[in-house]
């Protein structure tokens, strides 16, 4: 007979201790972000729709649920929790905050909570940065432009520095002409000698840089030409509503997931309901990884993910295991305190078989 589950320690991991495991460890993280691409490509996950809460008195804030199972030698299951409310960077402070719940496999019992906010980043980045390196046609570019200039931004250009990146110009556009030159500061001391542009529009940056990122908070697509991306560029558009479906239909398109990435008004989603299918999908990033797809030189790359939440459920595991490896977990003693049905005084023991009541 298989022995009774036990029930998992409790720990409570802060945003300090994250960065400390995901910090120099750019490398890995692409590492483990591309393995989970490839079990989500084969079916060993389940990543359902995400759910957003939203608010009457605050339309522009929500809060989204992201509940995910990884597969693969640690199976995990959990919940990420984050809020996106534009308003705090008026205030001086993130536009999103987060936390991660991660579940027993073998239980369902929860045994950590993480502050998320720098694993979503950093999952948002490597992605980006695993799909800009697999998604280059020939040499990687060298001339990069980045619309909007927030944390992810910062956490893209960070992840493809770390994984060997280098440019030879780097372009900066804001409606904050402020934040925009506050990235630009930042770019400055970390780009060697190449030299930092703020442009005044998104055209300009655009026809000056062979890699896009759009990092922006926009709902809606401010984006229209296709000739400003004649020079084919290759584009993230991690932001996922900046550009109009004219842009995408004449590009090539590569999606993380298919029915996650055309909801909730994307540019891809927007871009279906404009043509009335998904022709204009060229496959999913794993597609990629497998060999599938043929990346044109003549036409723009738009790689358009919408965020699985499978990445930060094994990102999360990661951190955990590191901290718990090292002995440096905060377990919380007696989180869980009705660990009995019947409510006697001790809980039976974890040795006992299931049914042995003696």
């Amino acid at each position: 007979m298989s022995r009774q589950p036990i029930v998992p320690p409790f720990a409570v991991i802060p945003g300090a201790q994250v960065a400390e495991v995901l910090t120099g460890n750019e490398k890995q993280v692409v590492d483990i972000v591309e393995e989970v691409y490839r079990l989500h490509g084969r079916g060993e996950s389940v990543n359902p729709p995400s759910y957003f809460l939203r608010f009457p008195d605050r339309p522009s804030s929500r809060i989204i649920a992201l509940p995910a199972s990884v597969g693969g030698e640690r199976p995990t299951d959990g919940l990420k929790w984050i809020s996106s409310f534009p308003e705090n960077v008026a205030a001086g402070i993130p536009r999103a905050s987060a936390v991660l719940i991660l579940n027993d496999h073998a239980t369902g019992y929860p045994f950590a909570c993480l502050e998320s906010s720098i694993i979503s980043a950093s999952r948002t980045a490597a992605s980006a940065a695993l799909a800009a390196d697999r998604l280059s046609r020939g040499e990687r570019p060298r001339r990069i432009g980045f619309i909007g200039t927030g944390l992810i931004a910062r956490y893209v250009h960070h992840y493809l520095e770390a994984t060997g990146w280098t440019f030879d110009e780097l372009g900066v556009h804001d409606l904050s002409d402020q934040h925009a030159e506050a990235f630009a500061g930042y770019l400055g001391k970390t780009a060697g000698d190449a030299p930092v542009v703020v442009h005044s529009g998104a055209e300009e940056l655009i026809k000056e840089s062979d890699l896009v990122v759009f990092a922006t908070v926009a709902g809606s697509p401010h984006v229209h030409d296709p000739a400003w991306f004649a020079h084919n560029p290759l584009v993230l558009n991690v932001s996922l509503r900046d550009l109009a479906p004219e842009i995408l239909l004449a590009a090539t398109n590569i999606v993380d997931d298919v029915e996650h990435c055309l909801k909730a008004d994307t540019s891809p989603h927007l871009t279906e309901q404009l043509t009335g299918s998904r022709e204009f999908l060229d496959g999913t990033l794993f597609d990629v990884l497998e060999g599938r797809v043929d990346l044109p030189a003549d036409r723009p790359v738009v790689f358009s993910p919408f965020g699985l939440g499978v990445l930060d459920i094994a990102l999360g595991r990661h951190v955990h295991d590191q901290l718990r490896d090292a002995g440096r977990l905060g377990v919380v003693d007696g989180f869980f305190h009705e660990l009995d049905r019947y409510g006697r005084d001790e809980a039976p023991s974890p040795e006992k078989e299931p049914g042995d009541l003696s």
